[in-house]
């Protein structure tokens, strides 16, 4: 690669399978609870809350904030959170998943341990996104927003406007 070069993958890549992974960030001290699964469904989810509850410490509030996918929402998932009043869920509104700090998580986690690894299998893909969370677990540090919850909203402020003098035709 040269500077000004865009990566490029090669016309033989191949993509040797996926994994689904749950994550969970304590947004506190940077901590991350993650658990890595063959499929995306609510009982998968189920699991991953059981994993959350054997390792936060009893008496603390947990924050969920998920997405708005259906895997969230079953019958299931509803009342085992409800037997929890210790459990807030917040649920994102669509495509604002920038709003979840272990979304940003994600994005570490894909920049250094997967955009350019070479897995051959899930398994091997499934044992490096572990050993990135032991990684990361033995030195955690919190995500810090650099602006004010007003600048950031006088940023969205001014898109809005741009977008609406775009879509208007008033340039």
């Amino acid at each position: 690669m040269m500077p000004g070069v865009p990566e490029r993958r090669t016309h033989s890549y191949v993509r040797h399978g996926t994994t689904s992974l749950f994550a969970a960030l304590d947004v506190a001290s940077g901590f991350v609870i993650g658990k890595c699964y063959k499929r995306h469904r609510a009982v998968e989810f189920l699991k991953f809350l059981k994993e959350i509850d054997a390792q936060v410490p009893g008496g603390l509030d947990v924050h969920i904030v998920m997405d708005n996918y259906a895997t969230h929402k079953t019958p299931k998932i509803k009342a085992r959170l409800a037997r929890r009043p210790h459990y807030h869920v917040h649920f994102t509104p669509t495509s604002a998943s920038w709003i979840n700090q272990v979304e940003r998580w994600f994005a570490e986690l894909t920049r250094k341990q997967i955009q350019r690894g070479v897995h051959t299998s899930v398994r091997q893909l499934e044992a490096d996104i572990r050993t990135f969370i032991d990684l990361h677990n033995k030195n955690p540090k919190p995500f810090k927003w650099t602006k004010s919850a007003d600048q950031i909203l006088a940023s969205v402020k001014r898109f809005c406007h741009k977008a609406q003098r775009t879509f208007c035709g008033e340039l």
